[in-house]
């Protein structure tokens, strides 16, 4: 009966050990689904839009996240200073981060 008892207790550990490793597979395999379809395609949104913004100059014609057309006056670190319309007073400081699309000015 001893017998019985320790070969019982010896495959229970082992039906224990290999559910164990199953369910550390099951894990890597959702967590490589994961990076594969949310973190990988944003961080390579991200690494185009900061090149996007290398490439800002003054007088280009840009779009801002809420749908204004204006053109950039003048650059610092994160702020850029943008003049919206026809208007010449209308003169906004802005983050750079809220920049979606930058038309080049062609030099004429």
């Amino acid at each position: 009966m001893i017998a019985l008892l320790a070969k019982g207790g010896a495959a229970g550990g082992g039906a224990g050990q290999g559910s164990l490793i199953t369910m550390l597979l099951l894990y890597a395999v959702i967590f490589g689904i994961f990076w594969f379809f949310a973190i990988r395609p944003q961080s390579k949104q991200r690494k185009e839009h900061d090149a996007l913004l290398t490439t800002l100059e003054v007088g280009d014609s840009i779009l801002t996240t809420s749908g204004f057309f204006g053109v950039v006056i003048d650059i610092t670190d994160e702020i850029v200073i943008v003049e919206f319309g026809s208007n010449k007073n209308c003169r906004i400081p802005m983050k750079k981060e809220n920049i979606v699309e930058i038309d080049k000015q062609s030099g004429e």
